[in-house]
């Protein structure tokens, strides 16, 4: 189960909604209680891709080192990703599948000729073989 508060989908759709029709990209940055992951920030990261935005994201080494040194700072650990997929389903493409690794996190977030729409979140089996749809919810900010 993945836990968000209001402000940090607000933070991901937002991002969706300026990077279109690109794809948007981030890592999700929380802690672990018991078997839920509660996300307390989701950090933008800029996707490096050079080829085919509109259907890829990279988030480079030193992105995702940064990430992890802010989350040390904050006492917080990194979840998981998030990412766009602008005018497709909110669902993992085979290109996801096969760049993705078991226990984290993948948000996607469907975009709709610029408009943020359906969001899922999905986990790699340890086996790799498929993803399973991920349980979430949103509370509201305090």
């Amino acid at each position: 189960m993945l836990k968000f508060n209001d402000q940090c989908v607000a933070t991901m759709k937002a991002h969706a909604r300026q990077t279109y029709p690109e794809e948007c990209c981030g890592i999700l940055l929380g802690t672990i209680e018991g078997d839920k992951k509660i996300v307390h920030d989701a950090l933008a990261i800029d996707n490096s891709s050079e080829q085919q935005r509109t259907r890829r994201f990279i988030i480079t080494p030193e992105d995702y080192r940064n990430a992890e040194a802010l989350a040390a700072r904050k006492g917080l650990d990194v979840l998981g990703f998030y990412h766009s997929h602008p005018d497709h389903p909110a669902r993992p493409s085979q290109f996801d599948l096969e760049h993705a690794f078991p226990w984290w996190s993948y948000v996607i977030i469907g975009v709709e000729h610029g408009k943020p729409s359906a969001m899922s979140s999905w986990m790699l089996q340890e086996d790799r073989s498929r993803f399973d749809e991920e349980m979430f919810e949103i509370s509201n900010s305090k």
